[in-house]
């Protein structure tokens, strides 16, 4: 048989370093860079990743760089885990020095800003749709993969051959990869979630209790049927793994930015100081204001995300923000 190819996973935030310690895990030579020297160097000499995994050792096959062209000399298997915000420049960066063999899978949960798009609408614009490419979702918070707590998640790819094998490199003993076509239904159900985990937030950071969340988090599936309708998606993605899975995780858990964001909220602290506190990307943050967008494009009404819109982005009270959606008329479910 021959050797599990190398990886190279670009970006060294929480969800990439658990990602890369999953490929090495199951045997990959994973290559794993960001964009901060001083702290690649540090995960070079100490093998743990002091800024957001501190207490978790990399295993044999993880293999932290310095240098982004190291990275890209040795693999064109790449695995991208940015921020959305970041996600197309990473793609012009590293175009010049991918070839006919490269093969692309993402881990980042967003939309583009400004444009709306999908992130492999951004990946086809950037590096053509001969390029195999596929995305990875669910409902997983990156220490408890890092641990090897059991975990199940989404890879979906149009490429059938390497649909099989991008999960292939993922699956494992406690990591079990289910596979998908539906690329649009994964990474719509990957995005918006953030947004509705921030509303679920704010109404528990009001203290308006469990009925109030589950009304959230239920109604709020029912707004991201809504959009992907509109846009493709098959709702069996959205009732899975990557939509209400992931949904029900990150309304729920306290290791969910997008969900301290909104407690913070709800308590009365600005968006401003919350994301200083938080110390990483929020990318609920940045998809309400594209959701927003996304919606009124399709004449889709998605209340909830529209009020967590109003509450970051229009100085809108947070409880006058739930107010409003309890105070809509009465229409059947």
């Amino acid at each position: 048989m021959s050797a599990p190819p190398t990886i190279g996973v670009i970006g060294a935030g929480s969800w990439g370093t658990a990602l890369a310690i999953q490929l090495a895990r199951n045997g990959h030579r994973a290559m794993l860079w960001g964009r901060e020297l001083d702290e690649m160097r540090d995960m070079i000499e100490h093998r743990y990743n002091a800024r957001y995994l501190p207490d978790i050792r990399f295993p044999e096959g993880l293999e932290p760089v310095e240098q982004l062209d190291e990275l890209l000399d040795q693999t064109q298997n790449l695995l991208i885990v940015v921020p959305s915000a970041g996600f197309r420049s990473v793609l012009q960066t590293i175009k010049p020095s991918l070839n006919s063999d490269a093969r692309i899978m993402w881990a980042t949960k967003g939309l583009e800003d400004g444009s709306g798009k999908l992130l492999h609408e951004v990946l086809v614009e950037e590096l053509g749709d001969d390029t195999p490419y596929a995305v990875v979702s669910c409902p997983s918070f990156a220490r408890e993969v890092a641990k090897g707590l059991p975990t199940a998640v989404t890879v979906a790819s149009y490429h059938d051959d390497f649909r099989t094998e991008a999960a292939s490199w993922l699956h494992g003993d406690t990591f079990r990869v289910y596979s998908s076509a539906d690329v649009v239904g994964v990474e719509l159900g990957g995005a918006v979630k953030n947004v509705l985990a921030i509303a679920a937030g704010i109404s528990d950071g009001l203290g308006f209790g469990a009925n109030a969340r589950a009304a959230i988090i239920t109604r709020g599936l029912a707004e991201i049927m809504r959009l992907g309708a509109s846009l493709g998606a098959q709702p069996e993605t959205l009732m899975g793994l990557s939509g209400m899975g992931d949904l029900v995780l990150t309304c729920t858990d306290d290791q969910s930015r997008n969900r301290r964001m909104g407690l913070a909220l709800g308590r009365g602290k600005s968006v401003e100081s919350t994301m200083r506190e938080i110390g990483q990307a929020v990318e609920g943050v940045g998809t309400a204001k594209v959701v927003q967008l996304v919606a009124e494009r399709c004449g889709v009404e998605m209340p909830i995300c529209h009020q967590v819109f109003r509450t970051l982005y229009e100085s809108h009270p947070a409880k006058a923000a739930v107010s409003e959606l309890l105070s809509r008329d009465q229409r059947s479910e």
